[in-house]
């Protein structure tokens, strides 16, 4: 959680950049909360309260209405007769690492993350992304390898997996397609040596930064348990105090190691 929004707030000044450097400033002033913080906690929200998953995403979308989200996501948001409309985005996935720690098994998981992604990213790859990270997270928090995440996701998805950073970085480019993002993040994580080099991984493939490393954030944090204390202090001096109840709630209730 604190992860995922620390990726997103690391990553926001370099979105779109096309910059593919990895010893770059982890803060500086234009280091700020994007949709994904918003979302990610919104999800939170719903997994500590209850309620349906699209109530719980307008809810906070209305709140925070500037915080960059995709056309047709803002016309989800503001129109509530509107249904799902089929993205294969990676908005779905982005949002979706808190259900990593509240669910109960691996299947619930899955479940929990097809139900989150339905109210708009319900094409398959939009859905199969949400999924990846969820399960991520949830085998991470449990203690398991890197190679069993890495062997669990992609006999899952069918994402591949066995790329790594140098391979991908050259040739990559902005892309918020599922299934050309979510597996990068993934390998961003699975490459790095801790928690800041996963963060810096992700924004160094240049492409959608903030996404991207809001994703290997979060299971960079599952795995090794925390955020860099210095890190984790700069982050949260950029949340709202509604965003850090959101967050210090869902931290005291489900972010135990089972």
């Amino acid at each position: 959680m604190l992860g995922a929004i620390a990726g997103d707030m690391i990553g926001v000044p370099w979105e779109s950049s096309g910059a593919k450097r990895h010893d770059f400033p982890l803060f500086s002033e234009f280091s700020r909360f994007s949709d994904d913080t918003v979302m990610t906690l919104a999800v939170a929200h719903v997994l500590l309260e209850g309620g349906s998953y699209a109530t719980g995403l307008r809810e906070f979308g209305r709140r925070y209405p500037f915080a960059g989200y995709g056309g047709k996501f803002e016309q989800w948001l503001l129109d509530a007769s509107m249904g799902p409309y089929n993205s294969w985005g990676n908005g779905g996935a982005m949002r979706a690492s808190p259900i990593g720690y509240a669910a109960r098994s691996a299947e619930d998981a899955l479940a929990q993350a097809e139900r989150c992604a339905a109210p708009t990213h319900n094409h398959p790859e939009g859905v199969k992304g949400a999924q990846a990270v969820a399960l991520a997270v949830f085998l991470a928090r449990s203690g398991a390898s890197k190679e069993r995440i890495r062997s669990e996701i992609a006999s899952r998805t069918g994402y591949d997996l066995n790329r790594t950073v140098a391979d991908i970085r050259p040739g990559y480019t902005f892309d918020v397609a599922a299934q050309r993002s979510v597996p990068e993040a993934i390998i961003c994580f699975l490459d790095a040596a801790d928690f800041e080099d996963a963060v810096r991984n992700a924004v160094s493939l240049g492409g959608d930064a903030d996404t991207v490393a809001c994703i290997a954030g979060a299971i960079a944090e599952a795995h090794w348990g925390e955020v860099p204390e210095w890190i984790a202090a700069e982050t949260r001096a950029r949340l709202t105090p509604d965003l850090g109840d959101v967050l210090d709630r869902f931290r005291s209730r489900f972010m135990t190691r089972p």
